[in-house]
């Protein structure tokens, strides 16, 4: 009943959830954390930190680790199966008209629409991960804000700042430096 749960979960957000995997994410919290308390915030907030270090698609790692984490390999399999199948679906139906409706007003009437909503969900990722203990005290704030202003102000590879932050919380929480 589980691995049918997973997968019903994972397919329903697979299908209504457009923006990519950090538009996922408040939907995921919604089912995985609250409604079906198969993780705990603190973990779903560790499984998200460790899926953006982790190359790959986010929708389908955060798929997998929840799934392995609820129920092992299967449930990762079943996870990620449910979360790609939509899209496979629907990419294919889109890339044998996509090029034909393009240019139709109407089409880019529908984009016109998306493009804010996508934004919005990953504003509210954003905002559920802080107010969830993403942030936990001034050292993870600055910590955050200057990767922040790194990547978004300085054009710093998001690669090296994920390295640097790593490095930042093995010095300040591990060994203590700070």
């Amino acid at each position: 009943m589980i691995l049918l749960n997973l997968f019903l979960i994972f397919l329903k957000i697979g299908i209504f959830t457009f923006g990519g995997g950090y538009a996922m994410i408040p939907f995921l919290e919604k089912e995985i954390v609250e409604i079906k308390k198969w993780i705990t915030h603190q973990e779903f907030i560790d499984i998200v930190a460790v899926d953006a270090v982790t190359p790959g698609p986010i929708a389908v790692n955060l798929a997998t680790f929840i799934g392995y984490k609820v129920h092992g390999i299967s449930g990762a399999v079943i996870a990620t199966l449910g979360v790609v199948l939509p899209s496979l679906i629907i990419v294919l139906l889109i890339a044998t008209i996509f090029y034909t409706f393009y240019q139709d007003p109407k089409a880019q009437a529908v984009l016109k629409g998306l493009r804010p909503a996508v934004i919005a969900l990953i504003a509210a990722a954003l905002f559920s991960l802080i107010r969830k203990g993403a942030v936990i005290d001034v050292k993870t704030g600055l910590i955050a804000l200057i990767v922040f202003i790194s990547v978004a102000l300085l054009g710093v590879h998001p690669i090296l700042m994920v390295i640097l932050a790593g490095l930042s919380g093995y010095l300040l929480y591990y060994l203590k430096l700070f």
